[in-house]
Formats: C-alpha cells, structure tokens, sequence
C-alpha cells in the first residue's frame, strides 16, 4: 500500500471536504466521484449517473432494502439510488458542510437519511443492512481492514458489498510513488491507496466471499482530463480561485495539484480504478 509521508487523521479528510467544498461542486459535481464513460459520447453528468447505475446493477438492489452509502458526500448518489430504486438509504460523511447539504435531501424524502460520522466509529446495529457501497470514500479510511470488518458486521447474512476503489499500481516504480502516489496521498488526504491484490485481500479477510473485481480505469480516467480542462478554465477566469491558491492559510490548496497528477498517474498505469463486490455468507461464521 502506498502510504503518505504526513499521517493523515479522519479530521484532515473532514477539514479537507469542508475547506474546498465550493470548489469540489464546481469542478466535480454534486456526486463527488468519477464519470463512467461506455461511449465517449456521454456528457460528465450522463458519466457519473452510469457509475452509480453499474453499481446499481451489480448490487441486484429491489425496493424497500436498506443500503448504507459510506462517504455519501452531498447525498446525491443516495438520493439518485433511493428514487429510482425505492430503496432506503442511509448516508455518512466526516464533513459537516457535506453533511448540511445532504440534510436537505433527506428533508424531501422519507427514503433517505443522513448522519455526520466515522465509519469506523459508527453506531450501526449488527446485520443492519441489505448492502453497504463505498464509493471512492474507503481510501481515506485510516484503517482498510477495519473498514471491511464493520462492512461485514453491519451487513445482514446474504448482504452484499460494493467498492469503488482508487487503486495503486501494484510494485509500483519508484518514480511513480515519489512523483505521483505518494503526493497523490498526501494531498488528497488518502491515509493510503492499496491495490486490487490488497483490496481482495482485505474483503476476504473480514469473511466475505468475492463475487467480482472489475477493472474500470480505462473507463474513468477522462475524468481528470475534464477536472484539469475545468480548473484551468477557472485560474484564468475566476480571480477567487487564484486568490485561494496564494493563501497561506489556506491548508488544502496543494490539491490543486494533485488534479493533473492523477490524470498522469492513469495514463501512466502507475494509478487504476476498480470496483469490487461480494457477499456475506447466508449462514454466517459468526464474526
């Protein structure tokens, strides 16, 4: 696992989302997450609604489940499940401005509930979901192996897991983690990227049983290609983003490199992007 040089803490990732929220929905989205492209006709918008749809389909999702959305973000995900599938959906962040933001979804639908929380902290019951998904959120876990184990105990027996995971190369070159892993990490606030081995590993060692990993980074890369387009678009055109970028004060502004590093990162194949699923066993061992 690629881990950065300046331990990042569950409060940095929070202090991280809240501190460059307006810049996140501007450049990413109300979705917070990467586009899936099939075409390459699809617009951003029609990109990251396939990504949750993907997931949608490899979940089997049916009315009236229960489905735990770990790093929900604004909620939008959550909300775009539960209105096309009816499903219930209950969301976490660390970030209070995300947080707020979701509230106001759940006040519009009874289907939808939100809680400011650390995953591996929460408070949920044993067996208290059909599904639990994680969608680009398990990489800022300081601890990956915890985060399948309260996966599989809040899971009831048969339930199933979805992860879409940032993934480092694995044995990757030195350059690649000095020059682009590493501040990969350390500026996105990543206690550390694992790769697709590490991430089987971890599911099976909390007790699941693996349905699939699917390779998907050919398919998402496009979207750092626009993220840059965007956030040099907006150097030039918006003096607040300049602004931001020359204060001293401002903690989280180093992200702005980390745009281009990850669009480098997957055309170089030093950084994929994969989704993974499985199952709690129906009769359960008893972890």
């Amino acid at each position: 696992m690629i881990v950065p040089r300046e331990l990042q803490t569950p409060d940095a990732v929070a202090e991280h989302y809240d501190e460059l929220d307006p810049f996140y929905r501007e450049i990413w989205g109300e979705h917070v997450h990467h586009g899936l492209w099939t075409t390459g006709r699809e617009t951003p918008d029609q990109a990251v609604e396939a990504l949750v749809a993907h997931l949608a389909r490899a979940l089997g999702l049916q009315p009236g489940q229960h489905v735990c959305d770990v790093g929900c973000g604004y909620g939008a995900t959550a909300e775009w499940l539960s209105s096309r599938y009816e499903v219930h959906v209950t969301g976490i962040t660390l970030s209070a401005v995300q947080f707020r933001q979701a509230q106001m979804r759940s006040a519009a639908s009874p289907l939808l509930h939100f809680a400011q929380q650390d995953w591996l902290e929460n408070t949920f019951a044993d067996g208290a979901f059909d599904h639990v998904i994680a969608i680009e959120s398990s990489e800022h876990m300081t601890d990956k192996q915890r985060f399948f184990d309260e996966a599989y105990r809040t899971l009831r027996p048969g339930g199933r897991l979805a992860v879409y995971a940032w993934l480092a190369r694995a044995g990757a070159r030195p350059w690649e983690e000095r020059h682009l892993l590493e501040p990969i990490c350390r500026e996105g606030r990543l206690p550390g990227m694992g790769s697709e081995a590490e991430y089987r590993a971890w599911a099976t060692g909390a007790g699941f049983v693996l349905d699939g990993f699917e390779d998907l980074g050919t398919r998402v890369r496009r979207t750092w290609a626009l993220c840059t387009s965007r956030v040099a678009k907006k150097l030039l055109t918006h003096p607040q983003y300049r602004r931001y970028l020359l204060d001293a004060c401002a903690r989280n502004r180093i992200f702005a490199l980390s745009v281009p590093r990850i669009w480098i990162a997957y055309l170089t194949g030093s950084m994929g992007y994969g989704l993974l699923t499985a199952h709690k066993p129906a009769q359960s061992p008893g972890r």
